[in-house]
């Protein structure tokens, strides 16, 4: 067997697939929540710290060079506010996931809990209980 026939073996098993699907999905859905975060949550942030935007805070530790009107090297800072704004993003990520997986666990125990019918006879059982009940007779 090639390589290739093994890795498309490989590529089309349904764990691998639903892999890819779920990193596209969570691709996305993290660029929703960074959106619901910068565009709706912190501007009432900002608003309630008085107008602070967390992008524009940071600490310079060496200030920008400018020679003639031009920079020559830019600034050094850390920029903490950026990291305040992408740990809330990870927060609010982490708790909807949660959120969902604790109602998937919910819906597995309901399904869990429900008693499941019994299985139909096959026909060789059919055929044994048709004989059984003329033996009876």
């Amino acid at each position: 067997m090639g390589f290739i026939s093994e890795f498309k073996i490989f590529a089309m098993k349904g764990n691998v697939v639903d892999m890819a699907v779920g990193i596209i999905i969570g691709g996305a859905f993290g660029k929703i929540v960074s959106s619901m975060v910068n565009d709706i949550i912190m501007p009432i942030v900002s608003v309630l710290t008085g107008g602070v935007s967390f992008n524009d805070m940071k600490y310079t530790i060496a200030e920008a060079i400018n020679e003639n009107g031009a920079v020559v090297k830019e600034a050094v800072t850390l920029n903490y506010g950026a990291f305040i704004q992408t740990a809330v993003d990870f927060t609010i990520i982490a708790f909807v996931i949660f959120m969902m997986i604790k109602a998937m666990n919910n819906l597995k125990k309901k399904e869990e809990a429900a008693p499941a019918a019994p299985p139909a006879p096959t026909k060789d059982q059919e055929l044994l209980s048709e004989i059984r009940d003329l033996l009876k007779k």
